[in-house]
């Protein structure tokens, strides 16, 4: 390594800020084939038209595709004798420097107090794997930004196992099918579907899960060069395909867009299956660097890129035509009369709250009065202006986190509308219905596009918390997102659950037919 590194440094700030707002063509492809394959009408289409515009304007303004900037994970290989401690200092200065610039949201946190670091450094952070290769004149590096709310739907199976839907999994190929497309199923629409996966036949616990998440370093459009892996992969992205998850879990005929898989060597007492679950916010690139100097010789995962060196924004008018406007805060009487399925735009003033504003409001009184308001789980990336600040992505994180709290915070303060990604359970459903309040669902991962909707930032509170977990109160116009709960007591996601576990039923179903045949 030079001893001027300011090269290294550099391109390494170059790959963060492209990979955290620059969808690879490989994954632009894949959601392109998804949008085809839904009716135009439909509410995974309208979802997946607004991930098409997130994605372009992600690009075109150069501005983080989704808020979840996730944990940085580098996978490094550099040449004999290299100075790997030397790059893991510039790799530490590059991930501070992208997140003041906002292109990585601080997501760093101390597991025993939780406070955040601000920067995206403390212990473990960021992920940093090196290996030495024979190439003495080039370094290659890789950056995975995979988000919470993905990397929450992880999973990983002991075989022999009974799975729901699905029956038996034994320890042979029939079973670790049925692990894989367990797997999607669970995931619904928190994990921001279509997904992908890495998944790993083997190895221990640990070696899994982390052989799991290096296949998503795999192009979506290569083939396996296992011709048994070839057609496992092919077989799961057919199946999963038939489950009827769709895009956000609202239903359709897309749930996966690709799945990669490897295999590794296993102690006889142990079978693992382990599942690395990715969102459609596939952000993965790479760059191959000069070995002395720094600068980067090439791009990884950029073959065909030039299809959309000049992006057009879609038109999205048609899905937003029949939408209900309501402005904050909200009337129960106009509360009640939406139903699931109904698209809304929203005007006025939002609260954003997440885990900790939460778990606080469970002890202490809002600083804000939220009756009637419009509660965003949103964890956005805020910048510091002057006296103001601005957000510079918002788009929504995982309900299903806040259910302990949901109900109570409905009943005592007032809320009217709460939104977020994924859904919510029976508590919380109970709560709308007796409260008439409705949980209305955003685009996960389209931070750029909700940022747009935002006019500006009027205050935040309790910003002891961090920016993400902060109350941040924002002034909104035109904000959609559908009723996928409403105060009759209806819920999509308890529906397309339903369906889809009847459709994952069907295909141990027809195995076991084709077994017996």
């Amino acid at each position: 390594m030079a001893n001027d590194s300011s090269a290294f440094l550099d391109s390494l700030v170059r790959l963060i800020v492209e990979t955290s707002t620059n969808l690879p063509p490989d994954v632009r492809a894949a959601m392109k084939r998804a949008t085809g394959r839904e009716l135009p009408t439909s509410k995974s289409a309208q979802a997946l038209s607004i991930i098409d515009t997130n994605i372009q304007m992600a690009a075109v303004d150069e501005g983080a595709i989704c808020q979840d900037t996730g944990m940085p994970t580098f996978f490094i290989h550099t040449p004999v004798g290299f100075n790997q401690i030397e790059l893991k200092k510039q790799i530490r200065t590059a991930v501070e420097l992208a997140t003041r610039k906002g292109k990585l949201r601080p997501n760093s946190v101390d597991s025993l107090s939780g406070k955040n670091s601000g920067n995206n450094l403390g212990p473990g952070t960021p992920v940093v794997h090196f290996e030495q290769w024979e190439n003495t004149e080039e370094v290659e590096i890789k950056l995975l930004l995979k988000g919470g709310g993905c990397e929450n739907k992880n999973i990983q199976y002991s075989l022999p196992a009974e799975l729901p839907g699905l029956g038996k999994a034994g320890r042979d190929l029939e079973g670790v099918r049925k692990c894989i497309l367990h797997a999607v199923w669970q995931a619904q629409g928190q994990g921001c579907a279509p997904g992908a996966l890495g998944v790993c036949i083997g190895g221990d616990r640990t070696s899994g899960y982390e052989a799991a998440k290096e296949q998503l370093l795999r192009s979506l459009d290569d083939t396996n060069p296992d011709p048994r892996l070839a057609a496992l992969e092919q077989y799961v992205l057919d199946k999963a395909n038939t489950l009827g998850i769709g895009a956000m879990g609202f239903g359709g005929g897309v749930s996966l867009i690709g799945c990669k898989i490897t295999a590794q060597n296993r102690l006889p007492a142990s079978f693992f299956v382990s599942v690395a679950y990715d969102c459609w916010a596939f952000r993965r690139l790479g760059v191959v660097l000069d070995a002395r100097t720094g600068q980067i010789r090439r791009w990884l995962y950029k073959e065909g890129a030039e299809a959309y060196a000049h992006p057009e924004m879609p038109d999205i008018s048609a899905a937003l035509k029949d939408a209900v406007r309501l402005t904050t805060p909200l009337r129960e009487e106009d509360v009640r009369r939406l139903k699931v399925g109904d698209m809304v735009l929203l005007s006025g003033v939002m609260y954003t709250g997440r885990d900790a504003v939460h778990a606080h409001l469970m002890q202490h009184p809002p600083p804000v009065d939220l009756h009637g308001a419009a509660l965003y789980h949103c964890g956005p990336v805020a910048l510091k202006q002057g006296e103001g600040w601005s957000i510079a992505a918002a788009g929504p994180t995982t309900s299903s986190r806040e259910e302990p709290y949901q109900a109570d915070v409905l009943r005592n303060y007032g809320v009217r509308a709460v939104i977020g990604k994924g859904g919510m359970g029976e508590r919380t459903l109970k709560a709308l219905q007796e409260c008439g309040a409705v949980y209305l669902n955003a685009v996960g991962g389209a931070a750029q596009f909700y940022a747009r909707a935002i006019r500006r930032v009027r205050g935040v509170h309790w910003l002891e918390f961090g920016v993400p977990e902060a109350m941040w109160e924002l002034e909104v116009e035109g904000f959609p997102a559908v009723v996928t709960m409403d105060a009759h007591g209806d819920s999509l996601h308890a529906v397309v659950e339903r369906q889809s576990a009847a459709s994952l039923h069907e295909l141990q179903d027809v195995a076991l037919a084709g077994a017996k045949g």
